[in-house]
């Protein structure tokens, strides 16, 4: 079982992940407001790549049924139901609802790797429950961080790195690229207290500064959510 680690997918072209099983962290935020929509009940979430094919998707889907939801730079985009806080996806909001979903950087991660055979969505929230199923599929995988702005962020590799860390543990057949290796290495220097590293990421002080310090804590949770959302034919659901 082969491990790779995408720091960023900037550089990369959607055939790329053709056929690849794939994970997508974007720590903060829409990796966790995807676990939790879902966790909470959202029928699906469609990522979209803009805002104005949000708008599109969204105008040719089932009325009161489907919500906008995303944000352009850590805040909620006029006329979205939504923004991209978690802790607004509450069951009361968004049970039995498609969410049309847009975000800076991970619903364009998820849509640059639509090709991928399997695409999974991790956090540090269900971080187990995906390592699990990445051992008991027993293929070569590789992890795409979202990263912020086409750029590298340290949040996104030090799950990623986390990640590796349990799946080790789990399985001895797992061989390790370079970036796989350096996602390890800041896991073991910045994991020991995740919510200390969010706040000190650049991200993190955005978020802290624009009002959203609650949804840090709520990132920072461990094995909270046990659910894996998994991306097919455009749109992200939980097995059934």
């Amino acid at each position: 079982m082969k491990c790779s680690v995408i720091l960023c997918p900037a550089h990369l072209d959607e055939l790329y992940f053709t056929g690849k099983t794939i994970i997508v962290i974007d720590v903060l935020r829409a990796s966790n407001t995807i676990i939790n929509a879902l966790k909470n009940g959202a029928k699906e979430i469609v990522p979209v790549a803009s805002v104005e094919f949000a708008v599109k998707v969204s105008g040719g889907m089932f009325g009161g049924q489907t919500l906008i939801g995303g944000e352009r730079n850590t805040k909620k985009i006029d006329g979205f139901a939504l923004g991209n806080s978690p802790l607004e996806y509450t069951e009361e909001v968004v049970s039995g609802k498609s969410i049309v979903f847009y975000t800076t950087n991970g619903s364009k991660a998820v849509a640059k790797a639509k090709f991928s055979e399997n695409l999974f969505i991790c956090s540090f929230s269900n971080i187990s429950a995906v390592a699990k199923h990445i051992v008991n599929l027993n293929t070569d995988f590789e992890i795409l961080c979202a990263g912020r702005n086409n750029s590298f962020s340290i949040e996104d590799s030090v799950c990623a790195g986390r990640l590796v860390s349990i799946i080790q543990t789990l399985s001895k057949n797992i061989e390790l690229s370079d970036s796989s290796k350096a996602c390890l290495a800041l896991n073991k220097s910045f994991g020991k207290s995740i919510l200390a590293m969010l706040k000190g990421s650049e991200h993190g002080k955005l978020l802290i500064e624009n009002g959203f310090e609650e949804d840090l804590k709520f990132c920072s949770e461990t094995d909270s959510i046990k659910v894996i959302p998994y991306f097919k034919e455009n749109v992200i659901k939980l097995p059934r």
